[in-house]
């Protein structure tokens, strides 16, 4: 363990986000709103807390381990959800540390759950912050800054395999930055294309970019209490229809596909398959019911069941129709949806699609097993054979996923939060998905939650969004043993 190195990255990861901050404060003076001195004041504590970790690693060495890799993964999580609570804090938009920590781990953690309920009275600086926070933390910090300042990260893996996301992960090219560079660019791609096209539709440039900044970063945030309802545009839901669904793919699919023309890979892909087939068989039984029960003709009905599947596989978040009045039946389908989540090295959360499919194919293999005992029959995810240790980490992970959404739930209910609504909550956060149901459903803020119950939220955000393991592995007496 090497602390003097861990604070240099730290601090630089502190200006990085002093300029992220720094942005929006031009932002606020040009608009001559009330929040340029709250954002004044955050560049400067940004600045301030990254020249003090800077001189207090000053003289460390270059080379980074993996114990580093996974103290710098969540220590900047958490030091860029301190930082970014400021300007919630000091322009009193929020009411209190609890509500602006909450509202910036949900930015930064690509959650999208809000605590606020004067989302249409705020500055546009302090919007644009908070769907800025979504977008850098959708593609991840550490990826994120390796992209642009490649040369902070000390070119080491320990990095870059801590922060990426699923249980089978690979590099584009041999070289870590140029790997973080080519994703980057299939995000920065994705978002130009999706702000242009909202543009086209019929948003304003403000409301375009701060929409394409979250449905990439599969967040959610809008500039608008009523979410993408406030447009009433059926153009503006089939664009994030698709944006969404392409956020929810594995980036690396993507480049290959977009990129080097490797058509026939992403049809493949295991993974792939099944998150398609999940979002249109999801997609159709939603639009039957929506038209048999509810009574909509069958184009808003396809339209809105379309809209939240996707919105709730790729943990988005973004509401055009309120889910709470759709039939009862429908709510364990989209529960499991936000279970699930998307494809693994996409921005979106939740458990990924590729370890339900693990999961399935080893419960079907053993039980051919029970008929073949001799029978050797290995895993194959896309056509490669998955190792032991890939199938061991899986269950350790499905372990405590489960456990921490069990004791997120118990959590919830001791702060004051009703049975169903507490589990709801607790699947929320841990799959950084957004809304929930009851009374903290896609219709309403966070808000009214008790100070408890906010904060066992934030810390259930910032375990899914880390995906557990790289939290739970910092707790071990072996990770603190000098070995």
């Amino acid at each position: 363990m090497n602390p003097r190195l861990i604070l240099r990255f730290l601090g630089s990861l502190a200006f990085v986000e002093a300029f992220f901050l720094l942005c929006c404060t031009v932002m606020a003076f040009c608009y001559a709103e009330d929040d340029t001195m709250a954002f004044l004041a955050s560049v400067v504590i940004a600045t301030t807390t990254g020249g003090l970790f800077m001189f207090l690693g000053k003289g460390s060495k270059q080379s980074m381990s993996r114990k580093d890799g996974y103290v710098v993964i969540s220590a900047s999580w958490i030091l860029f959800s301190v930082i970014g609570m400021f300007p919630y804090l000091l322009s009193r938009y929020t009411s209190g540390i609890t509500d602006a920590f909450f509202e910036s781990v949900s930015g930064f953690t690509s959650t999208g759950t809000s605590i606020m309920d004067n989302i249409d009275t705020c500055p546009h600086a302090l919007l644009f912050w908070r769907s800025l926070t979504q977008w850098v933390g959708g593609l991840g910090i550490i990826l994120f800054t390796i992209a642009l300042l490649p040369g902070i990260s000390m070119g080491n893996v320990g990095l870059f395999a801590a922060q990426s996301t699923g249980p089978l992960q690979g590099k584009l090219q041999p070289r870590i930055v140029n790997t973080a560079q080519w994703i980057f660019a299939v995000y920065l791609a994705l978002t130009v294309g999706c702000a242009v096209a909202l543009y086209f539709c019929g948003m304003n440039v403000f409301d375009a970019i701060n929409h394409s900044f979250t449905c990439i970063g599969t967040g959610g945030f809008s500039t608008h209490q009523d979410s993408v309802q406030f447009f009433a545009s059926a153009r503006i839901e089939y664009v994030l229809i698709a944006f969404m669904f392409f956020a929810g793919v594995n980036y690396n699919l993507l480049y290959f596909f977009a990129l080097r023309g490797k058509f026939k890979r992403i049809f493949k892909d295991t993974e792939f398959k099944w998150y398609t087939f999940f979002f249109l068989a999801a997609s159709l039984v939603c639009a039957l019911s929506l038209h048999y029960d509810n009574g909509l003709d069958w184009e808003p009905a396809i339209r809105f069941s379309t809209f939240q599947t996707i919105s709730l596989s790729t943990s988005t978040g973004f509401c055009s129709h309120d889910y709470m009045l759709w039939a009862a039946k429908l709510q364990p389908i989209l529960l499991f949806l936000m279970v699930i989540g998307g494809c693994t090295g996409s921005s979106a959360g939740g458990f990924k699609v590729v370890r339900v499919a693990m999961l399935w194919k080893i419960a079907k293999n053993e039980t051919k097993k029970m008929l073949h005992p001799n029978a050797v029959i290995p895993l194959r995810i896309s056509g490669q054979v998955v190792t032991t240790p890939a199938k061991m980490a899986l269950i350790t992970f499905t372990f405590l996923y489960l456990l921490t959404f069990f004791a997120g739930w118990l959590c919830l209910m001791f702060f004051g939060l009703e049975f169903s609504e507490a589990a709801s909550c607790s699947l929320s956060a841990i799959s950084n998905t957004g809304p929930g149901i009851g009374a903290y459903g896609p219709a309403y803020s966070w808000s009214a939650m008790s100070t408890g119950a906010k904060w066992v939220c934030s810390l259930l955000m910032f375990v899914g969004r880390l995906e557990i393991l790289c939290v739970f592995v910092l707790f071990t007496p072996s990770f603190w043993k000098r070995h």
